[in-house]
């Protein structure tokens, strides 16, 4: 089976999306990331008016299988995180770029930007992991 990812959105090789919205970046985890982590049973994320790091961690997702970091595809302030999740971590699972969302950061250098991966090059990423 293929999966074909959002056009719309950026992505890292850590397997977090970025969608542009307006002046800030929402983050969540690919659908790749949810197959590898199983059913999603917490996410630790930071508070709104912390910094984060492009490519530093910010939180932790944790599954019935591991405890992975979270990583931000681009350095700024978090504005918003998604509250849902300290209720209902299982919407990572029941839509990632959806209700699933975990952060969204206003950036503090928009180039960043450019190091993110379009869909298609995400996709073809993916091919040399799974070979």
């Amino acid at each position: 089976m293929t999966v074909t990812y959002p056009r719309d959105l950026q992505y890292t090789r850590d397997h977090e999306w970025a969608r542009i919205e307006d002046d800030v970046i929402r983050v969540g985890i690919t659908s790749y990331a949810v197959e590898q982590l199983g059913d999603v049973t917490l996410v630790d994320m930071p508070a709104p008016g912390e910094d984060v790091q492009a490519h530093e961690r910010f939180g932790d997702i944790e599954s019935v299988k591991t405890v992975s970091e979270l990583f931000a595809p681009v350095s700024g302030e978090v504005i918003d995180v998604n509250a849902a999740l300290e209720s209902s971590p299982e919407l990572v699972n029941e839509g990632p770029y959806e209700d699933g969302w975990l952060i969204t950061i206003r950036p503090s250098d928009q180039g960043e930007l450019e190091g993110l991966m379009d869909a298609a090059k995400y996709e073809e990423y993916l091919g040399t992991l799974d070979g």
